[in-house]
């Protein structure tokens, strides 16, 4: 069924055909479209769940720790300042093995405060053991909820996964969306069945303290997100087999076939490098781009083969490492120092706390990266407020 709907109610379409069986509610801005929609569905007797409604960010992922270590399939959202202060329990669930699924919707992080839209959120916990997938629109950020159940109870990885979509610009959009019939999505993701979990019956410990064996689970999380690139690509696979229309994966490129120059991105923004590609190959200039929807495990072998040939990359961030460099670029650089004939990365940040990104914007990246290596240039900046800033300091 098509319809056109709001990308938070898509979101929340997608966890109640996933048949979510505890969700844990905290609103903060601009998630709360989402459990508000789940909220009515449940109240309506549409989704057969526990709505738990929490006191705090940290308490709405500590209530999914719980409910997944007994054997629920567990669901909440947030964003921001709310993703920090679950970092704690971020990083239990994934120590624990735990199959959560969270929708984080981008938004940038205070001081000073600001509600719009950048990544920042995501990428500062992009440590704590989680799967990230990066929505480009909002059939894709719906489609990605059923493959992230999917890939997180999967045998082969057994970790959390964090869905991200673009705050506002996706979450609030209207956009049509293909809702697929209850009887696939259960053909596609079967009832959760937990490889372990906590039962009186048959007592067990999780999160125990640990000495030895600490360095053994961190080392088994590394291998499980190596094991989830391939689960990634395979399940995404069987997705496009069953319900017709390919979602999620590592990466995707845009027309890479000669590309000489790459633009790279997550998140909704590469809609926006498709179209300035579209202009430049008008003009027959080999340009392509390639959209990473897998951030953590990061692809770096799928991103060396999709850069084949290519002689320059420009990455545009929506997030920043401040007293580093460009997030995004400096993994893409670690991943392909192996690479015969690597391209020149240059990095961009763009869009921090809902700075409008334009064609131009890209244009004036691409004229900047033929002139030679960037990085790390902050695009659009405001030179007057920057001369006002230096002489209030």
């Amino acid at each position: 069924m098509r319809k056109v709907i709001e990308g938070s109610l898509a979101v929340a379409e997608a966890v109640k055909q996933c048949r979510a069986q505890v969700i844990a509610a905290y609103p903060i801005t601009p998630q709360t479209h989402i459990v508000q929609d789940l909220s009515e569905m449940v109240a309506n007797g549409e989704l057969n769940a526990e709505y738990v409604r929490v006191e705090s960010e940290h308490s709405a992922a500590s209530a999914c720790l719980g409910a997944s270590a007994v054997g629920a399939r567990a669901y909440t959202a947030s964003s921001s300042q709310g993703i920090l202060l679950m970092t704690e329990v971020l990083f239990n669930i994934a120590g624990m093995r735990l199959p959560v699924v969270l929708t984080c919707a981008n938004r940038a992080i205070s001081a000073p405060i600001n509600i719009w839209n950048d990544q920042q959120d995501s990428y500062s916990v992009r440590d704590a053991g989680w799967i990230q997938l990066h929505a480009e629109d909002n059939q894709e950020a719906m489609d990605l909820h059923y493959l992230a159940y999917k890939i997180a109870e999967d045998r082969r990885v057994e970790l959390p996964v964090m869905v991200c979509m673009d705050g506002f610009v996706l979450t609030h959009s209207y956009e049509p969306v293909d809702i697929p019939e209850q009887e696939l999505v259960d053909r596609f993701l079967p009832p959760y069945n937990p490889s372990r979990k906590l039962d009186p019956k048959d007592p067990k410990t999780m999160g125990t303290y640990a000495e030895e064996g600490y360095t053994e689970t961190r080392y088994a999380i590394q291998q499980a997100m190596q094991r989830a690139k391939g689960v990634i690509e395979e399940t995404a696979g069987d997705f496009e087999q069953l319900f017709g229309r390919r979602s999620g994966g590592l990466l995707q490129g845009y027309r890479m076939e000669d590309a000489e120059m790459a633009f790279i991105a997550t998140g909704s923004i590469n809609g926006l490098l498709k179209t300035v590609v579209d202009e430049m190959r008008g003009k027959g200039e080999k340009v392509g781009a390639v959209k990473l929807v897998s951030y953590r495990p990061f692809p770096t072998e799928a991103l060396m083969e999709a850069l084949v040939g290519v002689k320059k990359v420009a990455v545009f961030e929506k997030a920043v490492s401040l007293g580093g460099v460009g997030i995004l670029a400096a993994d893409l650089r670690s991943g392909l120092h192996r690479m015969k004939d690597a391209p020149e990365i240059s990095s961009f940040i763009v869009g921090l706390g809902g700075k409008d990104v334009t064609p131009d914007t890209i244009r004036k990246a691409v004229e900047m990266v033929r002139a030679g290596y960037v990085e790390g240039h902050y695009m659009e900046l405001d030179e007057e407020f920057l001369k006002d800033s230096a002489a209030a300091a």
